[in-house]
């Protein structure tokens, strides 16, 4: 993961649904689609892992690129990866605890080592000195807390000597035709195989696989696309293997209606739910809970529960998903600050997810007062309202003419009043306006990060 290389490929691309024929072996309808992926869009909150050598420099998962480590020199995090103190089982616990649903894991980065015990290669964590799968383990730890699984596959490979040398990778000369020399020795029609075979291993050997993150695609002039991967061919496999996987869009297919689920805005919050040709589409921002993917050690930009919460709650306001990272250490722990950012989602999501789970926007002829946001089921017809600013006395919401049957708040489910008719205030009473529903707030804000008052609809 890179925002500077990445985000331009993000709600940005003029995606034509129609752009280009259906395969024969896409058959799938809209709503067969929407069936698939109701586990997701219902659960709208995963955890995230990047773990790889990186770990070990402990200075950004790009720590190859960014110092133009040689492989060489590169290979003394392979010699010396030993997570000894992982425990997958209490990775899972956490997660769980903190509210995800879905938990996605990277088994191989753009380094290119593989977390798995492939056939394929040996730089892979069988081979090191800690020499046991490390995926297989969190699979099955995940799925015992009632997880879904998903994991991350880079496109990106700096390690394989068949990855031809382009603008992003790290050990390619610099000289355009220098380059050009060095990849006669290379060839993109071995590493493609290489990514299938791959990919078939993961496909069938760690059970059901509920999403896949491809990542990623960057057409163009020294670049790769769609055709440098055959995405074609990868995402006929995984449809193959596991029709009901959900995947994104960053191997480059954008142009189709049929070679993506959903969108990946990336260390970014969208103004509004994402359209693709005027029409809403389904959506995950990744984020960090600071500003690397990979275990940074000296990296102090991190990000509050607070901010965290809402971060949480505005995604799921306007239909989308959060999948928020976790960089464990080269031993295999999350980090102190992480483990206190996760505790703190924990202490919220224990009183308040159900205006996450199941939530989506609000239907639009309601709107949310100042320094708020809107989730709503559909299903129960409950509408929550969470309250970034505590007000004094009272709140007003438009759009709940005659449909607001009781009003709660989520934390203790106590009662809060409100009125519904019009009336002129005077020097004590303020005036409400047609439509407007006053709720009536304590005076003293509840002690959680984020307020929510459960509004339950006619």
């Amino acid at each position: 993961m890179k925002t500077i290389l990445i985000s331009v490929l993000l709600l940005t691309f003029p995606l034509s649904l129609s752009a280009q024929e259906r395969p024969s072996w896409v058959k799938e309808t809209k709503a067969e689609k929407e069936k698939r992926m109701a586990w997701w869009t219902h659960d709208r909150f995963g955890m995230f892992i990047h773990w790889g050598l990186y770990s070990l420099p402990a200075r950004h998962e790009w720590v190859q690129w960014n110092e133009k480590i040689p492989a060489e020199e590169y290979r003394k995090y392979f010699d010396r990866f030993n997570p000894d103190l992982y425990d997958p089982q209490e990775w899972a616990r956490k997660a769980r605890e903190a509210g995800f649903k879905y938990v996605v894991i990277t088994t191989k980065h753009h380094e290119g080592f593989c977390l798995w015990d492939t056939k394929h290669t040996d730089y892979k964590v069988t081979r090191t000195i800690y020499g046991k799968d490390l995926i297989k383990p969190l699979a099955d730890a995940c799925r015992a807390e009632g997880l879904r699984v998903g994991f991350y596959y880079s496109l990106i490979d700096w390690h394989h000597p068949h990855f031809t040398f382009d603008s992003n990778h790290p050990l390619a000369p610099a000289d355009p035709e220098e380059r050009e020399k060095a990849n006669v020795k290379r060839d993109m029609n071995i590493y493609r195989q290489y990514m299938k075979d791959q990919l078939k291993e993961l496909l069938t050997h760690y059970g059901r696989i509920d999403e896949l993150f491809m990542d990623f695609s960057y057409p163009g002039e020294n670049g790769k696309g769609h055709e440098d991967w055959d995405s074609e061919g990868l995402l006929k496999l995984v449809r193959q293997l596991q029709p009901h996987c959900i995947v994104d869009n960053r191997m480059g297919m954008e142009h189709t209606g049929w070679g993506w689920d959903f969108v990946t805005p990336e260390q970014f919050m969208p103004q509004q739910w994402p359209t693709v040709n005027g029409e809403r589409v389904p959506w995950e921002t990744c984020q960090t809970f600071s500003g690397s993917w990979g275990y940074y050690r000296d990296e102090y930009s991190w990000k509050s529960v607070h901010q965290l919460v809402v971060m949480l709650i505005e995604t799921v306001s306007k239909g989308g998903n959060l999948l928020l990272n976790v960089g464990p250490t080269a031993r295999g722990l999350f980090d102190d600050r992480a483990n206190e950012r996760l505790e703190g989602l924990s202490r919220w999501m224990k009183l308040h997810s159900r205006s996450i789970y199941g939530c989506t926007q609000a239907p639009e002829e309601i709107r949310a007062p100042q320094n708020c946001f809107l989730t709503y089921n559909p299903d129960t017809k409950r509408l929550y309202l969470h309250v970034l600013e505590w007000p004094f006395r009272s709140l007003h919401i438009s759009g709940l003419k005659n449909r607001l049957e009781y009003a709660q708040l989520l934390n203790d489910a106590s009662e809060i009043r409100f009125r519904t008719q019009t009336e002129q205030g005077d020097h004590t009473t303020e005036t409400s306006k047609e439509g407007d529903v006053i709720l009536s707030l304590p005076v003293e804000r509840p002690d959680v990060d984020v307020p929510v008052i459960e509004l339950i609809l006619r």
